[in-house]
């Protein structure tokens, strides 16, 4: 006997609204005018590329490289005349995330305002997912 065939059905769909896609990445004003004067002075580099790797006490954590390129699988954001690659590793882990910087009396870093994580540890470098 022959196997089973499974039979799929394909209709046009008309008038129907799109959905809005969820932004790879956002970059708040601060980030953008950081990144902005991180670059002005490397015009070798065309961006910033932003990564994950398995560090820290909850699993995972943030990097962040100057590129030359972009890379083969790379998601590319464009915004405000910045250019942030996204590494294909870290992609789904920062969809919908938001890219601050922040200034403050003792420190002055980027923030990623992520709803993907679950949990963070006590200094806040490190996440799970």
């Amino acid at each position: 006997m022959s196997a089973s065939m499974v039979r799929a059905t394909v209709r046009a769909v008309s008038k129907r609204k799109l959905l809005a896609t969820r932004a790879a990445l956002t970059l708040t004003p601060a980030a953008v005018n950081k990144i902005r004067f991180l670059l002005q002075n490397k015009p070798e580099y065309i961006g910033l590329k932003v990564g994950v790797r398995t560090r820290g006490c909850n699993g995972m954590t943030y990097t962040l490289d100057y590129t030359k390129e972009k890379g083969k699988s790379d998601e590319e954001v464009l915004q405000d005349g910045v250019r942030v690659f996204i590494e294909k590793k870290a992609q789904l882990t920062l969809l919908g995330t938001e890219m601050d910087f922040v200034e403050s009396m003792l420190s002055s870093e980027f923030v990623f305002n992520n709803p993907n994580i679950k949990g963070t540890c006590g200094c806040g470098e490190s996440f799970n997912i």
